[in-house]
């Protein structure tokens, strides 16, 4: 592996600590023989307007050739001049008039132009706009522009000067943003709902499904009523059965773990690197918006191939002023999505999408701290595998482990999931549900299965059960993202109840025409999906009940009370439902921890029960929000990472 062409090219970072010494020995940036890559005709005046020195332009221009982008992308994306001067500079040679800002309602552009222009890396080159005083003015944005040419253009032409002006490429783009905001908005909100209805979580249930479930809501307390031994023992043999499956399903898990290894080939070629797309989706996230930041700029990767969007409701005040506090990077944009409902994260991230590039596209949350190699990981995976290949969803691990039990239990989930279930299926070729981070998906599978559905809360789960029915595949790779776990109940139950809302949401919208669901999926995911959506929220919602059975026929037994065969059946049932229930989620969990991280399993062990009773009242609270606000999205509040909080402290000690 050959990381240094990455850096020449404006990766960014250094190389990461660690590397052998045989991958960090220096190479002649140019083959011997051949001429240094020259900076483009008619280049020097302008740089010399900006005191742009001679080498440095030099080394631009190779980082450029390497990369295989315009110099001008490449002087932009090393820092050297921001956008906004160099154009400055450029109008200023050719004797143009520069306009630091675009009125959106004078520009003259079809919205279908408009929002062509937006998928373009830098946006639109070119536009057309009302001028002040009556007539239209050509607003030039080059990204690439040919001085030689467009200088010889003007003295050919010397007419044309008058009708020309010059601006910043991203100030043309947030102009022709402002002027289709409301067909964004619309596309982002129905799209999904206008072109697959049938998949769209707009509305919660179909009519036979309302009908399936009203009769369900009658026949039960009558069966209880009129023969209640016999209900009894039919609903605990159907919720047995959901839990089995949980069960059953971590115990396969249990005997062939195999997390992912992270691994990189080599060498790595800037020039073969596409346009990565980064989404951030952020709100109310004013305070950890500085290591958001910092974490974003490890990202190992040619900058002017890269492009991170921050993506922010309009009106959340706060964290645009946080963000905008900051200088932010050339390839770094922040999108302001216009407030409306639904207000959730799958609605601005379908906002954003539209306004990308990138035939690979990550997500990540505002609180993730990506390793920095993760984008090339995915980016060769994606090269070696087939275009079936749509999805590779990075291991989450939970840094705060140390700091709640909570955080703790957290931790023991993710590892379970992240390093034994999803890496399982994916080796099985079954259907993955994804975690709401960490996706990194090939553009046009994202675009062919419809995206993120604005209704879903869990769009991530919806999605990875809606590319596996268009017949794509999920896999994991082995680069962790880190994040930091809820270490308060008042934080983790909104959370929880969420997912499970949406996994609710996910399995009744997938159900609606079951036959053609399993038909499609094969019955290996068929069966898988029904375990992880419909089977966790079951198991989770009939947990108090087992206990609660076995328990009272405990306490009948201890009483000295004698008890027909039926009830001591129950509790045999129940207390196997329960044992192999706790038992499998520490076995899987205790397999998939790292070692450094199993100390004070103990302590974990001991507070799961509780942790399963908190996870019942998230499962009651979701089938509850589900009837009554069903697209409801409860925002998970984040803190700056433990590790940003302990280097605060040491240096504020340090300066005492």
């Amino acid at each position: 592996m050959d990381l240094r062409g990455i850096e020449r090219a404006g990766g960014g970072p250094a190389l990461p600590a660690g590397l052998p010494a045989r991958e960090t020995q220096r190479r002649p940036a140019v083959a011997p023989g051949r001429r240094p890559p020259a900076v483009p005709p008619g280049w020097w005046p302008v740089l010399a307007r900006l005191r742009v020195p001679a080498e440095a332009a030099r080394t631009v221009a190779r980082r450029a050739a390497a990369a295989r982008v315009p110099f001008q992308a490449e002087l932009v994306a090393s820092g050297l001049v921001s956008e906004a001067v160099l154009l400055r500079a450029l109008a200023e040679e050719l004797g143009l008039p520069f306009r630091a800002d675009i009125d959106p309602a004078r520009l003259v552009m079809r919205d279908r132009d408009a929002l062509a222009a937006l998928r373009r890396p830098r946006g639109a080159e070119r536009a057309l706009m009302l001028a002040p005083g009556g007539g239209t003015v050509h607003v030039l944005a080059p990204t690439a522009v040919d001085i030689v040419a467009l200088r010889e253009h003007l003295r050919r032409f010397p007419g044309i000067a008058a009708r020309l002006c010059i601006t910043p490429p991203a100030v043309l783009r947030r102009a022709v943003a402002a002027r289709v905001r409301g067909p964004l908005t619309r596309r982002a909100r129905e799209r999904l709902f206008e072109t697959r209805p049938e998949l769209s979580a707009r509305f919660v249930l179909v009519p036979w499904q309302a009908a399936a479930f009203g009769a369900a809501a009658v026949a039960l307390p009558v069966a209880l009523a009129l023969a209640p031994v016999a209900a009894l023992l039919a609903l605990h043999g159907l919720f047995s059965l959901f839990f089995f499956a949980c069960v059953g399903l971590r115990l396969a898990v249990s005997r062939a773990v195999a997390p992912p290894l992270p691994r990189l080939a080599g060498p790595l070629s800037p020039a073969e690197m596409p346009v990565y797309t980064v989404l951030v989706a952020l709100y109310r996230e004013a305070e950890i918006v500085p290591d958001l930041l910092v974490a974003l700029g490890k990202l190992v990767w040619p900058r002017a191939k890269l492009e991170i969007k921050l993506v922010c409701e309009a009106d959340d005040a706060a964290t645009l002023a946080a963000i905008e506090a900051h200088a932010l990077r050339p390839h770094v944009e922040l999108i302001r999505v216009p407030p409306g409902l639904p207000r959730t994260k799958p609605k601005a991230l379908q906002y954003a999408l539209a306004m990308t590039s990138g035939s690979l596209v990550v997500l990540y949350d505002a609180e993730d701290r990506p390793h920095p190699l993760q984008l090339l990981e995915a980016w060769q995976r994606f090269c070696s595998e087939g275009a079936d290949l749509a999805c590779l969803q990075a291991p989450l691990v939970i840094a705060n482990v140390r700091e709640a039990r909570l955080a703790a239990l957290f931790a023991l989930e993710y590892a379970a999931l992240f390093r034994g279930i999803l890496p399982w299926l994916a080796r099985r070729g079954l259907v993955l549900p994804l975690g709401g981070t960490s996706n990194h998906f090939r553009r046009t599978a994202l675009e062919a299965a419809g995206a993120w559905d604005p209704y879903n809360v869990t769009e991530d789960a919806d999605l990875g059960l809606r590319l596996a029915r268009f017949g794509y595949r999920v896999s994991t790779i082995g680069y962790p993202t880190y994040e930091d776990a809820p270490d308060a109940i008042g934080v983790w139950l909104p959370q929880r109840t969420r997912w499970f809302k949406g996994w609710l949401q996910t399995w009744l919208v997938h159900m609606r025409r079951p036959l053609r669901l399993a038909r499609e999926l094969g019955p290996g995911s068929f069966l898988v999906s029904q375990i992880l959506f419909a089977g966790m929220v079951v198991s989770a919602l009939v947990h108090p009940l087992f206990v609660v059975t076995a328990l009272a026929v405990a306490l009948r037994l201890a009483l000295g009370h004698a008890l027909p065969d039926v009830y001591s059946g129950l509790m045999v049932l129940d207390v196997v439902n329960v044992v192999g229930g706790y038992g499998a989620f520490l076995a899987l969990g205790w397999l998939t921890l790292e070692p450094a991280r199993r100390r004070g399993f103990w302590r974990m062990a001991v507070a799961v029960p509780g942790y399963w009773v908190l996870m019942s009242l998230a499962a009651w609270r979701a089938a509850w929000q589900l009837v009554r606000h069903p697209h409801l999205w409860e925002k998970t509040p984040h803190k700056r990472s433990s590790a940003a909080r302990r280097l605060s402290r040491a240096r504020a000690a340090r300066s005492r």
